[in-house]
């Protein structure tokens, strides 16, 4: 069962979420489809933003929309590849931006979990795809298990910046408690948008401030160490 698969901390905070009949659902819809097509990520890779940053850990929730619908790009993190494989335009345009805002330079591949292992929860609002189907599995329940996820966040008591990147991520923005929290939202990263509002953005320096101005520490964007 996908819930078996969540850390234990996680479990508790989204237990109403994963008790309801629509989880129960899309266990069955994509265990029919692993077993029908190639679904990425992996079911090892699945949750792996949940077990990089436990709830008690989240100072910061970046939302993306789909998985990378390519062989051996998804693994569990919004935006992130594994280590070694091209980074897609997206991430280059965010990595661009990265160095241009924090002079963070380029890193040698695509993985995010440096962010994520320091409170960066890296969440699609759909965690699954079919090979080469964007958005093939949207509409089938990930989006109430997500939509779960940001009112868990939203309900912490500690001060978390959320930054709703594009029209997609924030329409979310109903779900968060904008008087606890900070929500900082901006242009998506897509070759499609970047020149038109992400590049020149600071995304990355305006979480820091708001996390400062919280009195919560600043995240270190460094990717390669």
């Amino acid at each position: 069962m996908l819930k078996d698969k969540l850390p234990e901390d996680w479990k508790q905070a989204l237990k109403a979420s994963l008790d309801s009949p629509s989880f129960q659902e899309l266990e069955r819809f994509v265990a029919k489809e692993r077993k029908e097509a190639t679904v990425f990520p992996s079911e090892e890779d699945l949750f792996s933003a949940f077990r990089l940053t436990p709830y008690a850990d989240v100072r910061v929730l970046l939302l993306g929309q789909d998985p990378y619908h390519g062989p051996g790009q998804a693994h569990g993190l919004a935006f992130s590849v594994k280590p070694g494989v091209p980074s897609p335009p997206s991430l280059v345009n965010i990595f661009k931006e990265l160095e241009a805002d924090v002079k963070v330079p380029r890193p040698k591949d695509g993985s995010l979990m440096a962010w994520a292992e320091q409170g960066v929860l890296l969440l699609n609002a759909v965690l699954t795809v079919q090979q080469a189907k964007p958005n093939s599995h949207a509409g089938h329940g990930w989006e109430d298990f997500t939509d779960a996820v940001i009112r868990a966040v939203s309900e912490k008591t500690e001060p978390v910046v959320f930054l709703l990147w594009g029209k997609y991520a924030q329409k979310k923005k109903k779900l968060i408690d904008a008087k606890r929290h900070v929500v900082i939202e901006g242009t998506h990263p897509s070759p499609l948008s970047a020149s038109s509002g992400f590049f020149g953005s600071k995304p990355f320096s305006a979480v820091n401030q708001a996390l400062e101005s919280k009195g919560r520490p600043p995240i270190d964007w460094r990717l390669s160490r």
